[in-house]
């Protein structure tokens, strides 16, 4: 007798979890003003005590581990995050169900993590240069979603609303990617954190190949064959 096939879910738990908790913490953003951006965004190192921000003096702690996944779980916009949310159900619902949610889980807080710690060395850089501020946003986990839908699924097309031509994932993906790493470098959006969104791809990948044994780091059980 046949399993049959596992149902395929809309709002699987992981995605509806983040979808919800990411809306909460907005919402509260808009009740506490900057508060939970000062202590649970990604702050530079070596930022001062004091320093003005969204035009106060505002009391900023030290960097605190926390801060390294707090700071995507907030946003600096309805826009920042409907945007990100979007990104996150679109392409996170066929991957969740895909891998299962305990797995999607871990692969979500690690890009969220990996992204921070590569945007604390570009941010820590820059404000030796003096330009401070906190980083926030999902965006290095989405970037890390992206990232697993494309290998996954190379040969689905998307189609854009700014650009609406279908093309196959596998090309936005490594697009998309160029950009970033183009933006970066020459700083073209100021206050985007392009390096968090490439953080997020990179440690998504080397985070695949460990599970499917392709680093010389070997899994206990390799979990993906693709």
């Amino acid at each position: 007798m046949s399993t049959p096939p596992p149902r395929f879910m809309l709002f699987p738990p992981v995605i509806t979890f983040l979808l919800t908790v990411n809306g909460l913490v907005f919402l509260l953003q808009g009740f506490m003003g900057p508060t939970l951006i000062t202590h649970l965004a990604l702050w530079p190192l070596g930022t001062p005590d004091t320093m003005p921000f969204r035009g106060m003096l505002t009391q900023v702690p030290e960097f605190q581990v926390w801060q390294l996944l707090t700071y995507g779980f907030l946003h600096g916009s309805l826009f920042h995050l409907v945007v990100n949310l979007f990104a996150m159900w679109m392409l996170g619902v066929q991957v969740e169900n895909a891998w299962g949610s305990r797995l999607f889980a871990i692969y979500f807080l690690v890009c969220v993590v990996g992204a921070g710690l590569v945007q604390l060395v570009v941010a820590t850089q820059m404000a030796a240069d003096g330009a401070i501020y906190p980083t926030v946003g999902a965006s290095g986990g989405v970037f890390g979603i992206l990232l697993a839908f494309g290998m996954m699924f190379p040969n689905q097309r998307l189609m854009l609303i700014f650009l609406p031509i279908p093309i196959k994932a596998k090309y936005f993906v490594m697009a998309y990617g160029a950009f970033e790493l183009f933006a970066g470098i020459t700083r073209t959006d100021a206050g985007i954190a392009h390096f968090a969104h490439l953080g997020g791809m990179v440690v998504g990948l080397l985070l695949i190949q460990y599970w499917r044994g392709r680093l010389p780091i070997k899994p206990r059980r390799q979990v993906f064959w693709w």
